[in-house]
Formats: C-alpha cells, structure tokens, sequence
C-alpha cells in the first residue's frame, strides 16, 4: 500500500451472552439521536449532525460534577522500617 493504509476484514461475529442474538454485526449501531444532515447545508459547510453532538456535549459538561478523590499521602521511600 503506497499511503501505509490497511483494511482489516471481520473474522467473527459476537454473540450475546444473554442468548438474544448477534451484536451490531451486519446492522449497525443505532444512534441516540438522530438528525438528518442535509446535502445544500453539507456543501456549505453546515453540518447539523455535528453542531447537535457539540450542543449534547456541551450540556453534559454543564452537568457533570467529579469527585475529585483526596491525594494519598506520599510513600516512605527512605528504606527505613516502620
């Protein structure tokens, strides 16, 4: 390959291990949300799908509030006993 590009081809399909069937294969994953881009707003540049995703994120960011676990204390490294 001139560009250092690969194509790997699927070699298994995974099963549910609750029995109910195969995973994604040969269908796809199915969005949250779904949001038609148009061609004309895609040739301008305007991609709905993309400005929807920034909006979803951005309001999770809003909402999202870590706990930010205390620093443990530093480890005695001075090779004496305790």
């Amino acid at each position: 390959c001139i560009d250092g590009g690969s194509l790997v081809t699927p070699s298994y399909g995974p099963y549910a291990a609750d029995g109910s069937g195969w995973i994604i294969e040969g269908i796809g994953v199915e969005p949250d949300i779904v949001i038609e881009n148009d061609p004309a707003d895609e040739y301008k540049g305007i991609d709905a799908q993309l400005s929807k995703a920034i909006e979803v994120i951005l309001k999770e960011l809003e909402e999202y509030n870590p706990e930010v676990p205390p620093i443990p204390p530093f480890p005695d490294k001075s090779g004496r006993e305790l």
